[in-house]
């Protein structure tokens, strides 16, 4: 995969947490980054999917074992 540089501006103190995160897992801030946002990609296209699939379905409808449409009188309903 082909890299390219971005520039991130962090505040300061986050930043030398983010390196301390980084060296313990010996790693780059960089290569962390790169993890995380992965990561935040991958889960943002599972969502999508499953939401495409999920409309699909709707679209679809579900056989609830009624042979079709089911007239109920309104009073029915309704009753106590």
């Amino acid at each position: 995969m082909v890299s390219q540089n971005v520039t991130v501006a962090l505040p300061r103190d986050l930043l030398k947490r983010v390196k301390i995160v980084a060296a313990k897992r010996e790693t780059s801030v960089s290569a962390l980054l790169a993890a995380s946002l992965e990561e935040i990609v991958r889960r943002d296209e599972q969502y999508e999917a499953a939401m495409q699939r999920a409309l699909a379905r709707m679209r679809q409808g579900y056989d609830l074992g009624t042979g079709g449409r089911v007239e109920v009188a309104r009073e029915a309903l309704h009753e106590r």
